[in-house]
C-alpha cells in the first residue's frame, strides 16, 4: 500500500510502528457552527482510508478532536448570552447527527481541548523547561527558530516567511515568527489556571497534546485538509517533536481544496453551504458519493449538476443491489419447491458455470484494492464497483442460482461498506403511510399504551420523519 506523504512529497509504501495496527489522528473541528461541505470533505476521506484499513484487517485507533473553546466560540456566546461550553457542546451535538447522516463512523477517541487542558500546561512547561518556549507577561511563546527543522513539512523557509511580516504581532516577542502556546485571559472568557496566568491554550497546543494522550508519542498517520499544512500541522511538529525527541508522525495525509461553481467558497459572498442545508435537497450518502468521485489530493468543484450526476450514479448501483435482492427473494422460493428434498449443501452450491462467472467477479475487487492501495484512489475505485454492477446487471439472471445472485450482491455490498456507500437506497415512507402511524401513535396515546406510541415515533424518526406536538394537533416534517 502506498500513500501520499507530505512531508516527503512522494508515495511511500505504508509501514506501520506496531504490525496490524494503525494509529491515525485528523484534526476535528471548531465547534461553533453547523460544518459546511469543505469541512466534510476531510471527514470523508479519512473515515474511507479508516474503513480500507480494518477492511484489510488493520486495527485502527483513530482520534479526532472537538476545539471547544476558541475565539469563535467565545464570539457566538457573547452574543446568544450563554456561556461557551453551551455553543460548544450544541454544536458537537449537531455535528454527530451530521457525521450520522454522511456515514462516517465514530472515532475511537473525540477528545475535547478543554478537557485536557492539564496536559497542554504539563507539555508547554517541558517546553520551557527544554528552553524551546519562554514567557512574557502570563503569554508563553515557542521559540520557533529553536527548532532547526521548522517548515519541513511545509517547505517554507523561516527567513523568507519573516521577511512577509508586516508588522510584529507582539513587541513581547523574542522573535516575529515565535507563536502563542498559552495566552492570559480577557474580560469576559472562560480560562484556567496555570504557572503563567489565567488564561488558555494556544490553538496548536492542542492536538499535540491529545494526539499524544491517546496514541502515543509517534503515530503512523496525522490528517486534515491542506489548508492546516501551515501553520498548524508544521507547529504542531515543531511542539510535538522538541517535546518528546522522537518523529512525530511517520505519514502526513492532506486533501485538496473544494470549491463551490469554480469559486472558492466564502459566506461573505454566498458562496457556501453547510452540510444540513445539502442534507435539505439530497440524502447525504450522495454528498459522500461525490466526494469520493474524485481523488482526495485533488481539487473537487461542487455545483447542483455535479450532485444530481452523483445521485444518478449512487442510483445505478442502489437499482442494481435492489434487483438482485428481487432476484435472489424469488430464487430461494423457487428453490424451495423444487428442491424441498435436497440437502442444505446442495441447495446452496452453484452451477459451475456461475463458479467461473464467481471468479470473474473476484477480479472487479482486484481492481478495486489495487485502485485503493495506490494512495486511496476512490475515484478508480468507485469505477471498479460500476464495472461490477454491470458485470452483475448482465449475468444476474431469473435463473441463476440464489447461491450465486448472494455472491454478487455480497461482493457489491462489500465493496460499497469499504467506501462508507450505501449500497441499499433508504425507504421512505408515503405521505398516507405517515399519517396512518400517526394516528396509530395517537390511539396508543389514548389508551395509555405509552410504549406503543413511542415505538411508532422512534420507528418514523428511523425513516427521517420528526414529529412535532402542538396544541394543533401533531405535525411531522422530513428531517
Amino acid at each position: 500500500m502506498k500513500i501520499y506523504n507530505t512531508l516527503t512529497k512522494k508515495k511511500e509504501e505504508f509501514i506501520p510502528l506496531e504490525e496490524g495496527k494503525v494509529k491515525m489522528y485528523v484534526c476535528g473541528p471548531t465547534v461553533y457552527n453547523y460544518i459546511h461541505i469543505g469541512n466534510a470533505r476531510p471527514i470523508i476521506i479519512f473515515d474511507t482510508v479508516r474503513r480500507y484499513f480494518e477492511y484489510k484487517g488493520y486495527e485502527v485507533n483513530f482520534v479526532s478532536n472537538f476545539t471547544d473553546v476558541d475565539d469563535k466560540i467565545i464570539k457566538k456566546a457573547i452574543q446568544e448570552g450563554v456561556t461557551a461550553a453551551e455553543i460548544s457542546e450544541r454544536y458537537i451535538k449537531e455535528f454527530k447527527k451530521d457525521i450520522e447522516g454522511l456515514n462516517v463512523e465514530p472515532a475511537t477517541y473525540n477528545p475535547k481541548a478543554t478537557e485536557e487542558i492539564d496536559g497542554m500546561i504539563e507539555m508547554i512547561a517541558t517546553l520551557i523547561e527544554k528552553n524551546y518556549a519562554y514567557e512574557k507577561n502570563g503569554t508563553v511563546y515557542f521559540r520557533t527558530r529553536s527548532f532547526p527543522e521548522y517548515g519541513k513539512l511545509s517547505k517554507k523557509n523561516i527567513d523568507d516567511l519573516e521577511a512577509g511580516i508586516r508588522i510584529a504581532v507582539s513587541d513581547e516577542k523574542e522573535d516575529p515568527m515565535d507563536f502563542v502556546l498559552w495566552k492570559p485571559k480577557k474580560e469576559g472568557e472562560p480560562f484556567w489556571k496555570s504557572p503563567w496566568s489565567e488564561g488558555r491554550p494556544g490553538w496548536h497546543i492542542e492536538c499535540s497534546v491529545m494526539s499524544k494522550k491517546y496514541l502515543g508519542e509517534e503515530i503512523d498517520i496525522h490528517a486534515g485538509g491542506e489548508d492546516l499544512i501551515f501553520p498548524h500541522h508544521e507547529n504542531e511538529i515543531a511542539q510535538s517533536e522538541a517535546c518528546n525527541g522522537k518523529e512525530f508522525a511517520r505519514y502526513w495525509m492532506h486533501n485538496g481544496f473544494l470549491n463551490i461553481d469554480n469559486k472558492k467558497m466564502s459566506k461573505s459572498t454566498g458562496n457556501f453551504f453547510t452540510v444540513r442545508e445539502i442534507g435539505g435537497s439530497y440524502d447525504l450518502s450522495v454528498l459522500r458519493f461525490f466526494m469520493l468521485s474524485a481523488h482526495y489530493r485533488s481539487p473537487i468543484n461542487f455545483n447542483r449538476d455535479l450532485m444530481e450526476a452523483s445521485k444518478n450514479a449512487l442510483d445505478r448501483i442502489q437499482t442494481a443491489a435492489a434487483n438482485l435482492t428481487h432476484l435472489l427473494e424469488n430464487a430461494k422460493k423457487k428453490e424451495c419447491e423444487m428442491v424441498s428434498g435436497l440437502s442444505t449443501d446442495k441447495s446452496k452450491a452453484f452451477s459451475k458455470e456461475e463458479g467461473e462467472l464467481v471468479k470473474e467477479a473476484a477480479k472487479f475487487q482486484e481492481k478495486f484494492e489495487t485502485a485503493m492501495e495506490d494512495d486511496f484512489n476512490t475515484a478508480d475505485a468507485v469505477s471498479a464497483i460500476f464495472e461490477l454492477v454491470k458485470f452483475a446487471n448482465t449475468n444476474g439472471t431469473e435463473e441463476s442460482s440464489p447461491a450465486f445472485l448472494k455472491a454478487l450482491l455480497d461482493k457489491i455490498t462489500l465493496l460499497c461498506g469499504v467506501l462508507g456507500i450505501k449500497a441499499f437506497k433508504k425507504e421512505e415512507l408515503l405521505d398516507e403511510e405517515i399519517e396512518q402511524l400517526i394516528k396509530d401513535r395517537q390511539e396508543a396515546r389514548k389508551q395509555k399504551d405509552f410504549k406503543r406510541a413511542d415505538e411508532v415515533r422512534n420507528l418514523l424518526l428511523e425513516k427521517g420523519i420528526v414529529l412535532e406536538d402542538t396544541r394543533e394537533g401533531v405535525r411531522w416534517k422530513r428531517a
